[in-house]
């Protein structure tokens, strides 16, 4: 299998859907989206996708709906989404996405948290040659399903990689076409399970058990904030 389809199911997902905060942290989003959109998904893409996601973490319906519903509140602060770069011990990078009605807050928690567990906050951009943003869309997939033939029709959509495992099909294009991609993949009549926009590291790295568990320390600390959403890393 091709390295972003292994990417995907590396031990930062296992951790994110542990997460003790995840459907705050996923409400955040589809209010987020409902504010910025509308409250309607069939005419707000960006709320659609964050529905969608929200189902596939097993996120009840009752507070997806208390999420989109919040967007009307005349007291609901500001949310911003916000980046961060930073190193963890042993060469690890990090690239931490937040969403955050006090930037102020989240800035010292997040530096905190780095330089209390080995790590240290750097000037945002150092890390731009060392991710690649891309689009990832999931879905189910039948064995007798032509991948050639599927991956003919989508390149025009952006398609840049199609892999398929154990009846599940990954779908990879640049960040910048996800919205066609969504659009065409949904145009053939398949119902997508997973429509994200991750980064993947360009060149991974390999790390002991003993480093891992130094390194998982500084990634369960910032994934059990409030404000953050995502953590990425350079590790294999």
């Amino acid at each position: 299998m091709g390295r972003a389809f292994e990417y995907r199911k590396a031990s930062k997902l296992k951790r994110w859907g542990a997460m003790s905060k995840l459907f705050p942290k996923l409400g955040k989003v589809i209010t987020m989206a409902a504010k910025e959109g509308g409250m309607d998904p069939d005419s707000n893409a960006k709320l659609r996708t964050a529905i969608l996601n929200a189902k596939s973490e097993n996120m009840p319906k009752d507070n997806i709906e208390a999420a989109i519903k919040r967007a009307a509140a005349k007291d609901l602060a500001d949310m911003k989404e916000v980046n961060f770069e930073g190193k963890a011990p042993h060469g690890t990078l990090l690239f931490i996405e937040c969403a955050t009605d006090n930037n102020t807050r989240t800035v010292a928690n997040v530096k905190s948290t780095l330089t209390k567990n080995g790590g240290e906050l750097l000037t945002n951009g150092s890390l731009d040659f060392m991710f690649s943003r891309k689009a990832l869309f999931e879905f189910p997939i039948a064995d007798d399903v032509d991948l050639e033939e599927m991956e003919l029709e989508l390149i025009d959509a952006g398609l840049e990689e199609i892999e398929a495992e154990n009846g599940i099909c990954l779908v990879t294009g640049e960040y910048t076409s996800f919205g066609t991609l969504h659009e065409a993949i949904e145009g053939m009549g398949i119902e997508i399970t997973k429509a994200t926009l991750e980064r993947i590291a360009n060149t991974p790295i390999q790390i002991s058990q003993e480093e891992q568990a130094d390194v998982d320390k500084i990634l369960e600390r910032l994934e059990d904030d409030e404000d953050v959403q995502k953590v990425y890393t350079n590790l294999a």
